[in-house]
C-alpha cells in the first residue's frame, strides 16, 4: 500500500508538472515584466534594433506573435518587388532580436493566420494580458488609445529625440560662461543643452542673438555650436546691394565747367604788316608768295610740339596676370 501510494504521487507530480509547463507556454508569463506585443510595421521599419540594443526595453519582454510572423511571410511570397523586399527584412529583423543576449524575445503562439486581422489580434491580446503595443501605423494607434491599451510608438520616440533647433535657426540666448577656447562663450537652452558660442567672449553675461551652426550628440548629452548674428552687417550688406542695383545719381558740383581756350589770333606791329605788304608785293611781281612757306613752317612747328609731348609724356606699361588677378580678389572682397 504504502508504494502504491508512493507511485500515485508521483504521478499526480509528474501531471501537475506538465500542466504548469503547458500553461507557461500557452501564457505569457506575468514576472518577466510588461509583455510588450510587436507590430509588423515595427519590424519592417527596423529601429526596434537600435532602442533594444540601448537597453531601454529593460526587463519588458517582446512578444512577436505567429500571426504577425504569418503576415510577413504572405507579403515575402505574394507582394510586389518593394513590399517583398521589406517583408524580407522584417524577418531579419525578427532573427536579430532573436541573436540579442540582453534582450527577452519569444514567439507567441496565437495561430498563423488571424481571421479577424493582425492589428484586432494585437488589440485583443494586449487586453488581455494587460500588455502594451509597439507599432508605427497610425491607424492603430488612434484604436488603441480609444480601447485605452498602451502604445510604444517608435516615430514618437524618435521626435522627442530630435533636436529642438536645427542649423540656420536663430534665437536669443544669454551667454553665461567662458567656453573651452578663450574666444567662445557658452549658453544654455531651456531643457539644458549646452550651445557653444564662437568669438562670443565679450558677451559673458548679455543676451545676444545667435544663429545655430551645427549639432553633436555625445555619449554625455547633445551640444549645439553656434554664431554671433551681427545685424550691422547685416544691414550694410543690405543697404550695399540696394546701392548696386539703384542707378548711381549724378553728382552736382559748384565748380564751373571747364572750357577750352582757343589759340589767340597772331597779330603783327603795324610797320611789320607793311613791310609784308610790300614783300608780297614784290613776290607777286615776280610770280612768288611766302605765304606756303609760312604755313609749313608753322605746321612743321605744330607737328615738332607734338611730338615733344608724346616723347615726354610717360608710356603705360602692360598689367601683369598677378596684378589682373590681385584686382579679382580685391573686388570679390568688397563684394
Amino acid at each position: 500500500m504504502e508504494t502504491i501510494m508512493i507511485i500515485l504521487l508521483l504521478i499526480i507530480a509528474a501531471e501537475a508538472t506538465y500542466l504548469v509547463a503547458v500553461n507557461t507556454k500557452k501564457s505569457v508569463n506575468k514576472k518577466a515584466g510588461r509583455p510588450i506585443f510587436v507590430d509588423t510595421s515595427v519590424l519592417i521599419d527596423g529601429r526596434i534594433i537600435a532602442i533594444a540594443q540601448s537597453g531601454f526595453i529593460g526587463s519588458d519582454t517582446l512578444f512577436i506573435p505567429r500571426s504577425v510572423i504569418g503576415e510577413l511571410q504572405y507579403l515575402a511570397d505574394n507582394a510586389d518587388t518593394e513590399k517583398r523586399s521589406r517583408a524580407r527584412h522584417g524577418l531579419d529583423i525578427v532573427t536579430e532580436l532573436q541573436a540579442m543576449p540582453n534582450v527577452k524575445v519569444e514567439i507567441f503562439q496565437d495561430g498563423s493566420k488571424a481571421e479577424e486581422g493582425v492589428d484586432e489580434r494585437l488589440l485583443k491580446l494586449a487586453k488581455q494580458y494587460n500588455g502594451a503595443v509597439c507599432t508605427i501605423d497610425y491607424n492603430l494607434n488612434k484604436v488603441a488609445q480609444v480601447e485605452n491599451i498602451i502604445v510604444l510608438n517608435v516615430n514618437d520616440l524618435a521626435m522627442s529625440l530630435r533636436m529642438a533647433y536645427l542649423p540656420g535657426e536663430k534665437i536669443l540666448l544669454e551667454l553665461t560662461q567662458k567656453g573651452q577656447d578663450g574666444h567662445q562663450a557658452v549658453g544654455h537652452l531651456t531643457d539644458g543643452t549646452m550651445v557653444v558660442v564662437e568669438h562670443a567672449s565679450k558677451l559673458i553675461g548679455k543676451t545676444a542673438e545667435i544663429e545655430f551652426i551645427r549639432s553633436l550628440q555625445t555619449a554625455a548629452g547633445k551640444m549645439m555650436f553656434a554664431k554671433l548674428v551681427d545685424t550691422k552687417k547685416n544691414e550694410e550688406r543690405t543697404f550695399s546691394k540696394k546701392q548696386q542695383s539703384a542707378p548711381a545719381p549724378r553728382k552736382q558740383t559748384n565748380q564751373s565747367p571747364i572750357v577750352l581756350q582757343q589759340p589767340a589770333p597772331m597779330t603783327y606791329h603795324s610797320d611789320r604788316n607793311d613791310q609784308r605788304l610790300a614783300a608780297n608785293a614784290s613776290s607777286a611781281s615776280r610770280g612768288t608768295s611766302d605765304t606756303p612757306r609760312y604755313s609749313r613752317q608753322n605746321n612743321s612747328g605744330a607737328q615738332s610740339h607734338q611730338q615733344k609731348a608724346r616723347s615726354k609724356a610717360p608710356a603705360k606699361k602692360p598689367r601683369t596676370s598677378a596684378q589682373n588677378e590681385a584686382s579679382l580678389i580685391e573686388m570679390l572682397n568688397n563684394q
